[in-house]
């Protein structure tokens, strides 16, 4: 048995024109076949009369047209009520008269200029139509006529409001883009921000302690290897970031690798900065993007240390629950700043707040009672957020 997205993939590849044309077809073979002749609309009370070569003509003027009744609907339109007042003035009164319908619908939903006029010229034509048929029919009453126009109306007003639901959907569908678009260049930011922000502090504290260390050559090779490994950390993270604008990389490649926390911890102890660091727990097997919010967490709170507390002993602690992970980092306010770190942007602690609430955690910055700093974090295991 064919499935059937396998029978409607081939359909949608059509052209619009081809899949049209097959409806009216249908209505033009139905319209043929001698079942159905002279039962469709009728209008005006014409008398009937059997099909000939013009009736011919007026079911094809009504059902071949509705191929183009999306791509050319004020043509289709037109043609159509051509094809209906013949059908009816001649008193054939066929099924293809429902292709009328089906042109004012399309109209209505698919025309976009001078919608105005096409209806206009539509209801002037109708009044035209109606005093032709008193001229030749038996005088049915005006009631009828009103009846069937408003009938068309409701026909052309529905297309006009599918054309309006349509619209709306589509604008909602680019506004929802439009905010993803900016939800992912503000992660970029953030990312962005995390990984130069942190690696380029490091380097510039150490570069500024290499400046007193010429007497010590070997003190001062150290500190400038730990410069250059500092660099390569932050290319290395850099292209991670950009290998995430990959479509072909999941949320699975934003998790930093086991004992990523350890490095951020040697890198700031080799730039100077004195890190207790504990963890307890064992992590999660799934913790969706809880690891990497708690990775930023450190490394932001670890910039700050080094950029405003410079050489104050700074505590780390990371415990790994079943379903959260808390953070905390703290300095016990001993330090100093680093008069030529670079400038804050005030973006990564609002930044981090942000990622612990879209995980449903908490987060608290600020100053300590007995002084000093403290960030703390309780960040959610298992959302992909």
């Amino acid at each position: 048995m064919i499935a059937p997205h396998r029978l409607r993939d081939p359909w949608r590849r059509l052209d619009v024109t081809v899949r049209d044309l097959l409806l009216g077809l249908l209505v033009l073979a139905l319209s043929l076949w001698p079942a159905f002749q002279h039962h469709g609309t009728l209008l005006g009370g014409v008398p009937e009369r059997p099909f000939d070569r013009l009736a011919l003509v007026a079911v094809a003027f009504q059902a071949l047209p509705l191929a183009v009744r999306r791509r050319w609907p004020a043509v289709c339109l037109a043609l159509v009520a051509a094809g209906f007042a013949l059908d009816q003035l001649r008193g054939y009164h066929s099924p293809a008269g429902a292709a009328l319908v089906i042109a004012l619908l399309s109209a209505g939903a698919y025309l976009e200029r001078y919608r105005r006029t096409v209806m206009a010229l539509c209801t002037v034509a109708y009044l035209a139509l109606t005093v032709v048929f008193h001229r030749l029919g038996p005088g049915e009453p005006v009631s009828e006529f009103v009846t069937f126009y408003l009938a068309v109306c409701l026909a052309w007003g529905t297309g006009a409001w599918l054309r309006s639901t349509r619209i709306a959907e589509a604008e909602r569908r680019h506004r929802v883009a439009e905010d993803s678009r900016a939800a992912e260049r503000a992660r970029i930011a953030r990312e962005l921000h995390d990984v130069v922000t942190h690696h380029v502090t490091a380097m510039v504290v150490q570069a500024e302690a290499a400046r007193y260390l010429t007497a010590a050559p070997d003190r001062l090779d150290r500190t400038l290897t730990a410069v250059t490994d500092t660099g390569r950390r932050a290319i290395t993270d850099l292209r991670h970031l950009l290998d995430l604008l990959d479509p072909g990389h999941g949320p699975e490649a934003r998790t930093p690798p086991a004992g990523r926390l350890l490095t951020l911890v040697e890198q700031s102890r080799r730039a100077g900065q004195p890190v207790e660091f504990t963890e307890e727990g064992t992590p999660a097997s799934s913790t969706g993007s809880a690891d990497l919010v708690a990775y930023r967490v450190v490394q932001e709170a670890l910039t700050n240390a080094l950029k405003h507390a410079r050489g104050g002993a700074t505590r780390v602690r990371v415990r790994h629950g079943e379903r959260q992970i808390t953070v905390e980092v703290g300095t016990d306010g001993s330090g100093a700043p680093v008069a030529s770190s670079p400038g804050g942007s005030g973006r990564g602690l609002a930044g981090l707040r942000e990622r612990v609430d879209v995980l449903g955690g908490d987060f608290s910055a600020g100053p300590e009672a007995g002084g000093g700093f403290v960030v703390r974090a309780r960040i959610p295991t298992g959302s992909t957020a």
